[in-house]
């Protein structure tokens, strides 16, 4: 649901979203609002892609290099097991203040920022002088990962209201396309450079780099994109009840629109700690997220112990990840067409645990089958991102619900990559880790089902649609 500033306009089904040019009226507005409406949409596209194309790499490139990074720094692997956990640590932590920033900074100033976050930490962790400057920088990074995380699906509700499904694919696909070339070029990298896994740690800090462009131009031309009769942003006078806390922020950085009466209902009336679609979306996630970054953290660990050489468990971690490029464009598009997305859950559930059996059975001679079956299994993120939009009615709630779903879950995720670690020094081997990964899978998919149902939160809370 989006704001008409001056003016509430009814939209009607498939007619353009509020982020078209065709909103802005030549004969109500000045020049400036038609050129912001022109390139606005597009170049918050590519801010979204390259904005996500840096959400992973941070923790992919350490998966690649986790035992150099291991003997360089003396870590033990319980030591290394909280590194792993460091990523949902910081994304629960920062993730539930992504909304509050939102409300006061607008979500491209905070995503900026967070990019800002991503590029020094990238650029300082790989010559941190110990154990823990290298958890420090890694946590900077990680700050402005999760502030990232929670503002994409609340950007795409606002800006792609009628186009959910495509554009969370859009990112989804451009996360794990950053993630799937992480994982496979780092080790190239490092050898190429011949700089040791310092430098290939610290060479992705210029993709974060390039991804600042685009947000510096949308935030520094903030001025043409905000007319007063248009759609992305209000006038000074919006802008002061923003940061009152009584508007929802623009994806822009911009001045703030008022928000609609529906969408300030649903801030005030009720909690989502009464939602059980809220509880169990958070449950699929962070289940899905424990999953998610054990795999990034562990997997090549896995197949190097199984014999498979370094490079090449580098690559069988990029054919994992980079199966969510395409699933991760298909899955949002036909979640989206679907009233109940249980069926899904249960798919991506049954293929993980077919890999978790081959990994257990026969790790090296199954190594690219079992990767294989991990990233349609991995899918299951962009799946959530998706329910996450749909299963609220309102831009305020689904603000409120990303930050809920998100926060909860990571919180929730953390003692999986700990316990593996913990689990694979005490017993040496990874019978035990490896069947602890399978048996999360069997609540992950009982929540994603519960989470699927057609249902709103505003409908279970009694908050106003």
């Amino acid at each position: 649901m989006h704001d008409e500033p001056q003016t509430r306009m009814r939209t009607r089904a498939g007619s353009p979203s509020p982020s078209s040019s065709s909103l802005t009226s030549p004969s109500s507005s000045p020049p400036s609002a038609g050129r912001a409406a022109a390139w606005f949409p597009g170049l918050l596209a590519v801010g979204l892609v390259l904005a996500a194309l840096n959400l992973r790499p941070a923790i992919a490139s350490l998966g690649a290099l986790l035992e150099e990074v291991r003997d360089g720094l003396h870590m033990s692997g319980s030591v290394a097991g909280v590194l792993t956990s460091v990523p949902p640590l910081c994304f629960a932590v920062f993730g539930f203040a992504a909304p509050r920033l939102a409300r006061r900074f607008g979500p491209g100033a905070v995503v900026f920022a967070g990019l800002v976050a991503i590029t020094a930490g990238l650029l300082v962790r790989p010559f941190a002088g110990g154990t823990a400057g290298f958890l420090a920088a890694s946590a900077l990074a990680l700050m402005g990962i999760a502030v990232s995380n929670v503002l994409m699906p609340v950007i795409v509700k606002r800006y792609f209201p009628d186009r959910v499904g495509t554009m969370t694919g859009l990112y989804s696909m451009a996360m794990a396309l950053g993630t799937a070339g992480a994982a496979a070029a780092t080790v190239p990298l490092t050898d190429v450079l011949g700089g040791g896994w310092r430098l290939g740690l610290g060479i992705w800090a210029l993709l974060a780099a390039v991804a600042l462009v685009p947000w510096a131009g949308l935030i520094r031309d903030r001025g043409e994109a905000a007319a007063p009769s248009g759609a992305m942003a209000g006038t000074d006078a919006t802008a002061a009840s923003a940061r009152k806390g009584t508007g929802t922020a623009s994806a822009a950085g911009t001045a703030s629109v008022p928000a609609p009466a529906s969408e300030a209902a649903s801030v005030s009336g009720g909690g989502l700690w009464r939602s059980r679609t809220a509880w169990a979306l958070a449950c699929f996630f962070g289940l899905q997220a424990t999953g998610a970054y054990i795999t990034m953290g562990w997997m090549p660990q896995v197949f190097r112990d199984a014999g498979v050489p370094a490079g090449t468990a580098g690559l069988l971690l990029a054919l994992t990840m980079v199966m969510g490029v395409p699933l991760a464009f298909v899955i949002p598009r036909a979640a989206a067409r679907l009233r109940n997305q249980g069926p899904i859950v249960l798919v991506l559930g049954a293929c993980g645990l077919t890999a978790y059996a081959g990994l257990y059975l026969a790790p090296a001679a199954g190594a690219w089958g079992w990767a294989l079956l991990l990233g349609v299994s991995n899918c299951s993120f962009p799946l959530a991102l998706t329910m996450i939009g749909m299963r609220s009615s309102t831009g305020a709630g689904v603000v409120r619900l990303s930050a809920f779903a998100q926060s909860t879950g990571y919180l929730l995720s953390i003692p999986g990559p700990l316990l593996v670690g913990v689990l694979y020094q005490r017993t040496g081997g990874w019978g035990l880790p490896i069947a602890l990964m399978a048996a999360l899978l069997v609540p992950q998919m009982v929540a994603g089902v519960v989470a699927g149902r057609d249902r709103t939160i505003e409908g279970e809370t009694g908050m106003r649609d």
